[in-house]
């Protein structure tokens, strides 16, 4: 009973020996321990107030949430940096009497991605998503803080594969 018992504890020493490298965000070794995320200033034709403090604050919020870097305000081993390039919204289906039955909302950021201990890594790129609402509603308070949350939700996370997941 003995050699069951220390072959099962053996058995558990090297199944969580491995799991040593991998977390539940799907990151591998970060060798950085900071990180700084500079403001995305907002360089679109159509101005949405605020959404350059919303988008590097979402950000700084996911990097923080889903590892253990500590963010810094300048000097981080990681630095993400760009700029709102894009804010449109577009009709995509119509009615019979040509009205908008369905319009989108598009948002596409540029991103300069910068590791300092690993310089391989770095980028620059754009990230774009949208949010469909319906045709007839426009898009103000409750339908664009939806839409916002949504597409800057999927913009971050889409960074934070692309620049830590490596996905």
């Amino acid at each position: 009973m003995k050699k069951i018992y220390s072959l099962l504890a053996l058995m558990s020493l090297f199944m969580l020996s491995g799991c040593s490298v991998y977390n539940f965000t799907g990151t591998g070794k970060i060798d950085a321990k900071t990180f700084q995320v500079n403001f995305f200033q907002n360089n679109a034709d159509l101005i949405e107030p605020g959404i350059d403090r919303q988008f590097t604050l979402a950000l700084q919020d996911l990097i923080q949430n889903q590892t253990n870097l500590n963010l810094v305000s300048n000097s981080g081993d990681l630095v993400y940096e760009g700029e709102i390039v894009d804010y449109r919204t577009t009709p995509m289906t119509a009615t019979a009497d040509q009205q908008a039955a369905q319009n989108r909302l598009t948002i596409r950021v540029n991103v300069r991605f910068t590791n300092k201990k690993k310089e391989t890594d770095d980028f620059e790129k754009p990230f774009e998503f949208y949010y469909d609402y319906p045709g007839a509603t426009l898009p103000t308070s409750a339908v664009l803080n939806t839409a916002i949350q949504t597409i800057f939700e999927r913009i971050t996370q889409d960074i934070f594969n692309d620049s830590l997941a490596k996905w």
